[in-house]
């Protein structure tokens, strides 16, 4: 028997994860592509990480930071009596945590491709860092934030490995689409499994098809899109 609770689950943990994505990975990209100071490399890996490490390591470190006696699960046990452990924070930690690179590295190379003389243009005309930035690099740079964004929602929606090591398969509390084909899959209920993998197989289609669409409408629209 089919559950709602695992589809919106994940669909708000997907949509929490995003919001942190987007935010953290425009600031970085932003400075990144500003800043040029020592240990930058290091940095860049270290963004990389989520992405090629397997989901069950990082989800493993994250065990370490989060958990009853990592530094920031005993700091929020002692002082603020909380935890995040097994609960749907964790699910979005997780979700936020794989997604990052993915926007990270979406705005990098949106950013990379913006003309620094529109900039410097903006700039003789009186603009301070901050009206450039949104007045010109951001509007630039949006095919990035777009894709990156649907790309970050799809990732953090199908995350399984680190989410189940820091939040767990408790049902109705943390157990997301992923989780719950698995262990349906587990116990031999393949038709709730399947039924799991063609929602968040559709969910997912949509997103990349409609940002497929979008993208070939702007490329139509815009007005130096080649040929003479």
């Amino acid at each position: 028997m089919i559950q709602w609770q695992p589809i919106i689950l994940s669909v708000q943990v997907a949509g929490l994860s995003l919001i942190f994505v987007t935010i953290f990975g425009v600031l970085f990209a932003a400075m990144m592509r500003k800043g040029n100071f020592w240990g930058k490399n290091a940095l860049e890996a270290i963004f990389a990480l989520p992405l090629v490490l397997p989901p069950v390591v990082t989800g493993f470190l994250l065990l370490l930071l989060v958990g009853k006696n990592g530094p920031i699960g005993y700091l929020l046990s002692e002082h603020f009596h909380t935890k995040i452990i097994f609960t749907p924070y964790a699910a979005v930690l997780a979700g936020t945590v794989v997604a990052f690179p993915l926007m990270y590295h979406s705005m990098k190379a949106a950013f990379q491709s913006v003309d620094t003389s529109l900039e410097d243009a903006a700039r003789t005309l009186g603009a301070n860092e901050w009206k450039v930035f949104w007045t010109v690099t951001m509007p630039l740079a949006w095919t990035g934030l777009v894709a990156g964004m649907v790309l970050s929602f799809s990732r953090a929606l199908g995350e399984f490995g680190a989410t189940i090591m820091v939040a767990g398969n408790i049902p109705g509390k943390t157990q997301t689409i992923p989780l719950a084909i698995y262990f349906a899959a587990e116990s031999n209920d393949l038709t709730t499994a399947g039924i799991y993998v063609m929602i968040i197989s559709v969910l997912t289609f949509l997103l990349i098809f409609g940002m497929n669409i979008w993208a070939q409408a702007r490329f139509k629209t815009w007005p130096f899109r080649g040929g003479y």
